[in-house]
């Protein structure tokens, strides 16, 4: 029985440890945005977490199509780190007014689960 052994660069987005993380951060971010939608929060919390769930998505489909390596005029790991500290500034500061104490139950989930 033959078995090819594909390299680490060869290796379907889906099953890398990068992929894992990139659907994990996106489930937890549609979980906070669902929660947020459900307890009926300040527009803004559903703006940002939207607006997050649409960029993760959006990485998620340019890995899985292989972009990143047709598209090579663009350094996608310093992308990836941008978009990661922005994402994080973001999430903390919703995390941090969605646990003010005139809040639903709801919104203090949502803010936990990022």
């Amino acid at each position: 029985m033959l078995t090819v052994k594909l390299k680490p660069r060869h290796r379907l987005f889906c099953f890398s440890v990068k992929g894992h993380v990139k659907m994990l951060r996106l489930a937890l971010t549609v979980t906070s945005m669902t929660l947020f939608i459900i307890a009926q929060a300040p527009e803004p919390y559903i703006v940002v977490t939207g607006f997050e769930v649409t960029v993760a998505f959006f990485f998620i489909v340019l890995y899985i199509l292989r972009l990143d390596q047709l598209i090579d005029c663009i350094f996608w790991p310093l992308l990836d780190i941008i978009n990661s500290v922005v994402t994080a500034v973001f999430m903390v500061v919703i995390s941090v007014l969605a646990l003010i104490p005139e809040t639903t139950t709801y919104i203090v989930l949502g803010g936990f689960s990022f």
